[in-house]
């Protein structure tokens, strides 16, 4: 769970219409210019817990994406409602990752909070996501690339802020967030962007 207080072009309101095509198309762009060799197998790594409502974006979503993206040899899924990845284990998660992955591109998500007028936004942004800095927790930062949904409003009392997150919204987004995904992953593989990246006959 982090704090997200940045204005940036590259987040969609889950109340725009069409919200999961607007998203496919930012997350597309950044797999086009940051997943490339050396990096090869895909890693969404979905942070959170199913004890918390407002945290329990990440494993929603891993629930989702669980489901609907078997077909990908090499897109692999961490973080789930049965196998939460959280405070307690997610240093001992990214160890594991790049362990048993080769060359893995993470792309980490997660709850975050912000301002009221931003609640809703889905962003997608460069670099490493710091999970934990909306509830002043030192967690390892993780991702190559990172997803974030605001799904409450930050800056004071954020655990029973957290906990008195509507579901709806967590839903809503994870819907969202979960339909970018395959989408984003079915347009770069029909246009071979990556599909090379995908077998794993390909990856030694």
């Amino acid at each position: 769970m982090g704090f997200f207080n940045k204005q940036t072009p590259d987040s969609v309101s889950v109340e725009t219409p069409v919200s999961s095509v607007e998203f496919s198309h930012l997350l597309t762009q950044y797999l086009q210019k940051y997943y490339h060799p050396p990096f090869q197998e895909l890693v969404f790594l979905c942070i959170g817990t199913d004890r918390s409502t407002g945290d329990a974006l990440g494993p929603l979503i891993g629930y989702k994406l669980c489901r609907s993206l078997r077909h990908y040899d090499s897109v692999h899924v961490l973080g789930t409602l049965e196998d939460p990845v959280h405070a307690k284990n997610l240093k001992e998660r990214i160890h594991w990752i790049y362990e048993t992955y080769h060359r893995p591109f993470v792309v980490a998500i997660d709850a975050c909070l912000g301002k009221v007028d931003r609640i809703g936004y889905m962003t997608v942004s460069n670099g490493p996501l710091k999970p934990g800095a909306g509830v002043n927790k030192e967690l390892p930062a993780v991702g190559d690339i990172h997803i974030t949904g605001i799904v409450n409003m930050g800056g004071y009392m954020e655990y029973l802020i957290l906990q008195n997150t509507r579901l709806n919204l967590v839903m809503k987004m994870a819907d969202t967030i979960t339909e970018s995904i395959k989408y984003s992953l079915w347009t770069l593989n029909k246009n071979n962007t990556f599909s090379s990246l995908m077998k794993k006959e390909n990856l030694h």
